[in-house]
């Protein structure tokens, strides 16, 4: 399976995976690496130094920054916000950046136009809700949502909503077990 690569977009990297499909007014810039299976929509920004992983989906409307790092199997939703710098000045004010790595693990997902303030990281199989500002690390498996973002409960690799108490709608209990939520059998 070949790359797709849309004729109005603008990529200069060749480090891409088979079967990853970019679309029009995408920009990639020559140093990014996107792995395979991915869906690059339209009107993304990714930076030299980013690394996206393996069947990572990436909405229309986001910019992903150097020192973003996005692992396999993460869903970002459309118009989401990554900071890449904690104290931003204007170039003619200042000489300094600081590059700050992001990273969002393996199976996360992030809702439409959550912001992600840079330097975080999102665990395995999180989830930020839309709209979502998200200023502290968040753990695998972990449910944030609003502004600033807060811990409502938890989420299994499954997509299956818990509270805080790790049961769901249905009052099936969880538990942890080998880092992973699993249904409790009591």
């Amino acid at each position: 399976m070949s790359v797709f690569i849309h004729n109005l977009s603008d990529v200069h990297t060749n480090k891409i995976g088979a079967g990853t499909r970019v679309w029009q007014f995408v920009v990639i810039l020559k140093g990014a690496t996107i792995g395979k299976n991915c869906n690059i929509c339209a009107q993304v920004l990714i930076e030299n130094d980013v690394i996206i992983g393996d069947s990572v989906t990436v909405k229309s409307g986001v910019q992903i920054w150097d020192g973003i790092t996005i692992k396999d199997n993460v869903f970002i939703g459309p118009n989401v916000t990554f900071t890449n710098d904690l104290v931003p000045r204007s170039k003619i004010n200042s000489n300094s950046f600081t590059k700050i790595e992001t990273i969002i693990e393996k199976g996360a997902t992030i809702g439409a136009n959550a912001t992600i303030i840079a330097g975080n990281k999102i665990g395995q199989y999180a989830f930020v809700g839309a709209g979502s500002v998200v200023t502290k690390p968040i753990k695998n498996n972990e449910l944030w949502v609003g502004n600033p973002a807060k811990h409502i409960g938890y989420i299994t690799n499954e997509g299956r909503i818990l509270g805080l108490d790790l049961t769901d709608k249905d009052n099936k209990k969880y538990e942890w077990y080998d880092n992973t939520l699993i249904e409790k059998n009591d």
